[in-house]
Formats: structure tokens, C-alpha cells, sequence
């Protein structure tokens, strides 16, 4: 569990399935446009799937999700580290359940996850990569301190993606 001051990030567990759910499905309309996985058939099962995927992660030690909480208790979204980049670096995904997007709540939790990663032995570099289109995640990067070093064409995943791929860091 991380503290984030008014947010608590903990490890996801499968009672949160049904609550994922509901994030997700009532935040389709703000997701579908970035991420692959949030399309109209996203149910149940997909959540408990991702869940498991996620314990399965963290005992393989390959990627390190957090569902994010505010202090009351409610789930407002996901965030975790990725070891995809390579050594000396973790890469950070994030998406906010549309209601509380807006307030600040992701570009806190982006600080408080990047600053843990930057901590961890032999971590030099933490790694945002979002769609230019996607300005929402382009300014949590910005405003949690990420700097641009790179852009990237790439065939879009999604029918809104720009096929731009822009690349923020964070270094120690």
C-alpha cells in the first residue's frame, strides 16, 4: 500500500472485480479512444482476468499494479509500473474513472509511484507513453514532473490514435 495523501494505492485484489467493472464501464467513453482493452464487450470476467493477470505480474516480478483509492474508500482507477523498457527503467500506465478525472487525483498518484520507482535498486528513469491526441495523459506527465525526450510513429491501436507516440521521463 502507498499513501498518496488524500489517495491510497494498494495492490488489486479480486474483490474489487465488481467495482472495476463499474470504473471501467462507466469511464468507457473517456478510455476507448486510448486503451485497446476498453471496448463495449469489457465485463466481469475481464476484470477478474486482469486482476489475476496482475497478481500473476507481481510474483513474476514483471509489472506492479495499484488500484487507486481515495481515503473514503472509493476505486477511481488503476496505475502500474512496468518493466517492459528495460533495465534501469519502469514504465508508468494510468487511467481515472471519468467522474474524478479533472482534480488532480492521477498526477498525484503518478508523483507518489514515480517517486517509490525512483528509489527502487538500480531504477535511473521512470517512462510515461501516451498518444499525442491523448492530452489528458499528456498533461498528468507534464505536471508530475516527466520531461519529452522522444516521439514515435507507430500504427495507431485504437481508431482515434494520432499514430504519435510521445515518450516522457523522470530521472533520479
Amino acid at each position: 500500500m502507498i499513501n498518496a495523501g488524500q489517495l491510497v494505492l494498494k495492490r488489486w485484489e479480486p474483490n474489487w472485480a465488481g467495482e472495476l467493472t463499474a470504473a471501467i464501464t462507466e469511464s468507457l467513453p473517456e478510455l476507448k479512444p486510448w486503451l485497446p482493452w476498453a471496448t463495449d464487450a469489457y465485463d466481469f470476467a475481464e476484470s477478474m482476468a486482469y486482476i489475476e493477470r496482475s497478481v500473476d505480474s507481481w510474483a513474476k516480478g514483471d509489472e506492479f499494479n495499484y488500484a487507486i483509492f481515495t481515503t473514503i474508500g472509493e476505486l477511481i482507477g488503476s496505475i502500474g509500473l512496468m518493466t517492459r523498457p528495460g533495465p534501469g527503467a519502469l514504465e508508468i500506465g494510468y487511467w481515472l474513472r471519468t467522474p474524478f478525472a479533472g482534480r488532480g487525483h492521477m498526477t498525484a498518484a503518478v508523483r507518489v509511484l514515480a517517486r517509490v520507482a525512483l528509489t527502487l535498486p538500480g531504477i535511473e528513469r521512470v517512462i510515461i507513453r501516451y498518444d499525442a491526441e491523448n492530452v489528458a495523459s499528456g498533461k498528468v506527465a507534464e505536471k508530475a514532473g516527466f520531461t519529452e525526450t522522444q516521439r514515435i510513429t507507430l500504427d495507431p491501436e485504437t481508431p482515434i490514435g494520432s499514430g504519435t507516440e510521445i515518450i516522457r521521463e523522470l530521472r533520479s
